[in-house]
């Protein structure tokens, strides 16, 4: 079976790579930016096509990884092609397949997608990387047995989950993710009003950005809990609320705080932490 993409951007470029690499034969790329398809195909050792229904003709695999905003756009233009037999598929995390392709089965065609957890932020060196990505797929059970089929003898743990879920998968993701992001640049903020520069500050936290991490991923999030919140110390809390500007990094404190206190409360039964509840609480307001 050959697999074609239709879009030549950053996670076209490493997906199909990291296929090719792997011994997943690509009939090649389709993006309205010819020389944009050529410079994937020649990556990846295929063939840039012209139009969409060239690279149809010639894919039994059509893989549609453009942004989210395109998705619907980009499969309107294809309905009008042979799609009998196909599988299409596209890379979205938070849209489901039914959501791209509603009417595919109309056409002969399955539909699924296939989403990596893992940041693709270099076109041309992520997909070295992808050998200890996790794939989650949703769709039609034929399309996801075939795609857990390919990424399992690649050896990438795969799960089909169910495409209700979708989005709220995909905020799991952006959680420990993009904000995580969010709650650094926090941080990085505090340091740079207590006189470090960003690089200084960066060297400063990553032992302990780094360690923590560890620690979650080793046990869980609640057993690698540690600082104020879980020491019930109502007073450091207090003085982090008064030396924190007001604005959405207060706000930020204040909300993952109060879901450090339902943490602690379920790692120390025997502590009441009601105290420093109503003391955020009354903060939030």
């Amino acid at each position: 079976m050959k697999t074609g993409f239709i879009g030549a951007g950053k996670v076209g470029f490493s997906l199909g790579k990291y296929l090719s690499v792997n011994g997943v034969e690509l009939s090649g790329y389709y993006s309205r930016s010819l020389s944009s398809a050529m410079e994937a195909a020649e990556f990846t050792g295929s063939t840039p096509f012209n139009t969409p229904g060239e690279l149809c003709m010639h894919s039994d695999i059509l893989v549609l990884s453009v942004p989210d905003k395109e998705l619907n756009g980009v499969y309107n233009e294809l309905a009008s092609e042979d799609l009998n037999g196909k599988l299409l598929c596209h890379c979205s995390g938070a849209m489901s397949a039914e959501e791209v392709f509603p009417d595919a089965k109309n056409h002969g065609a399955l539909r699924c997608s296939v989403h990596p957890l893992f940041p693709v932020s270099s076109k041309y060196a992520a997909y070295k990387e992808l050998g200890g990505a996790y794939f989650c797929i949703e769709g039609d059970p034929e399309g996801t047995q075939l795609w857990r089929d390919i990424l399992t003898a690649l050896g990438n743990p795969a799960r089909v989950i169910d495409s209700s879920v979708k989005s709220r998968y995909h905020a799991a993701c952006s959680v420990i993710s993009n904000l995580v992001c969010a709650l650094a640049d926090e941080s990085l903020s505090l340091m740079r009003s207590c006189g470090f520069s960003d690089a200084e500050a960066l060297a400063a936290l990553r032992p302990l950005a780094e360690s923590n991490l560890r620690s979650i991923f080793d046990t869980d999030p609640t057993s690698a809990l540690t600082g104020p919140i879980e020491r019930n110390d109502i007073g450091t809390v207090r003085r982090h609320l008064d030396c924190i500007p007001e604005g959405s990094g207060k706000d930020t404190y204040i909300s993952a705080s109060l879901r450090l206190c339902e943490m602690a409360q379920r790692r120390h039964s025997d502590r009441d932490y009601s105290g420093l509840k109503e003391m955020l609480y009354k903060a939030k307001k």
